[in-house]
Formats: C-alpha cells, structure tokens, sequence
C-alpha cells in the first residue's frame, strides 16, 4: 500500500542496488529483476485512488511515501556514482538519459494498466514490472550520474523520471474516472470530485511544461 514501512524502505534500498549494478555492467536481465520487486508501484497508485475516494489520510500517506521512496533511491544511487564513477556509460544507462516523446506514451501505459490491474484483477506482477520500467531506473540512473559528476545526462534521467512520474499518476487517475471509483456518499463524493479537478489540472499543466521542455532540449541537441 501506500504506508511508509521498514520493509518498504528495504525493497526501495534493494532494487536500487540491483537496478544500478544491472545497468552499470549493463546486463537487462538484472535490471529485469529490480523492475520485478517494484516497491514504487503501491504509493504512485495510491496517490491517483486517494483522490478518486476524496481520501485526504491516503493522499498525504501515498504523497510522504512515494517522496521518501524516491528520495531513498537516488541517494542510494548517488553514493554508487561517487564510490563507483561511470566513467563510460552503458546502453542501459544511456537508454534512461534520452527522453523523447515516446517516453511519455510509455509512461501513461504504464499509468493506465497499473490502474486497471486494481479495477478488474490483472496480474499484478505484470503491472508492476511496466510501472517499475517507469519509474525505478531513471531513478537510479539520476544518482549514478550525479554522483558521477555527469551533470548532462543527469539532466536527461531527471527529465525522464519527472515526466514518468507526471504519466503514470495522470492516466492511472483518468482509468480510475472511467471506471467509476467513487466514495459512497455524497459529501464524499463532492469531496473526492474538488480534489480530483485540482490533481487533474496539477498533473496536467505539469505534462504541457515537461513536453515543451523536451521539445525545446531536443532542438537544442538537434
């Protein structure tokens, strides 16, 4: 879920590990097992559910969480750089650092069958691997180079994992409207239908930010 728990903060510290040292050596099958564990599946998800149910204990739970998470991650990931400098990147690392326009549809697929796993009981596991693709790499891609000294490419994994973020919150709310997710009553509902609007309108004036962002750096690069 989205509770802040020691266990949480054992699977963040140990698929950071893994996710880093995968594309360090850049070997995808272990990168693929970091995106396996996928601890930041229940908080991004639980961010986009609070609203949809008005719940404000849930949105500060998902938001403290998802933040810590992160957090925890890069700074992992900035101490390898600095005890491990990637002097020459690999494909799976440079692959985190370009962000195009694709990278956006991927991120809200991601958003939308992570949603839809909770709506009609998709394999979770499945789900988690297409939200960690998201989210956990560009993560630990971002520390690796900072603490590397690569400030550029950290640009670029910064860039990737921001508009990741933005998407998967974004469409996983949009698949929550659709299907119908609602609190019971109507207080609730009036409730859950403010903070929806405001969520819906943050999301979304940070994506149109973040797309000209990428069409500005790609013309720049151009």
């Amino acid at each position: 879920g989205a509770r802040l728990t020691s266990n949480f903060l054992i699977l963040v510290t140990l698929s950071t590990f893994v996710a880093s040292i995968g594309m360090i050596k850049d070997n995808i099958a272990v990168v693929i097992g970091a995106m396996v564990i996928a601890p930041l599946l229940g908080p991004n998800i639980a961010l986009a559910l609070s609203t949809a149910l008005g719940d404000t204990r849930l949105l500060w739970s998902a938001t403290k969480t998802s933040f810590v998470g992160l957090g925890l991650a890069i700074a992992i990931a900035i101490c390898e750089g600095l005890l491990w400098p990637v002097i020459l990147p690999s494909q799976e690392l440079l692959a985190r650092t370009d962000v195009g326009l694709d990278s956006i549809a991927l991120a809200l697929a991601s958003g939308a069958a992570a949603a839809l796993s909770l709506t009609t009981g998709l394999s979770s596991v499945l789900v988690g691997v297409m939200v960690a693709v998201a989210l956990l790499p560009p993560a630990a891609t971002l520390g690796l180079m900072l603490g590397s000294g690569q400030n550029e490419l950290a640009f670029g994994a910064g860039l990737l994992l921001a508009v990741n973020i933005v998407c998967v919150n974004l469409s996983a709310k949009l698949i929550f409207l659709y299907t119908g997710i609602k609190p019971r009553t109507w207080l609730g509902s009036e409730k859950a239908r403010e903070s929806s609007t405001v969520y819906l309108l943050i999301w979304l004036v940070s994506l149109i930010i973040l797309t000209a962002i990428i069409v500005v750096t790609r013309r720049g690069s151009g």
